[in-house]
């Protein structure tokens, strides 16, 4: 089952968020990577950033929930 992302077409759409999956060597005992549609890796610009204002990083009942920017 493919699917669109823009003009990019995924194999599947099972991606992974940067960060929640290491460098996927991590996962290859549970799940094989190369099965993904996607990995989705940090952002990256040339001009300087200031990222978000503090607080940054939140506890919830869930887990934690962060919103650093592009810093």
């Amino acid at each position: 089952m493919s699917s669109a992302l823009g003009r990019l077409t995924l194999k599947n759409p099972v991606t992974v968020a940067s960060g929640s999956f290491g460098y996927g060597t991590e996962y290859a005992d549970f799940y094989d990577p190369s099965l993904l549609g996607g990995i989705f890796l940090k952002g990256l610009t040339l001009e300087e950033r200031k990222g978000n204002p503090p607080q940054r990083l939140v506890e919830t009942p869930s887990g934690l929930l962060n919103a650093i920017g592009l810093q």
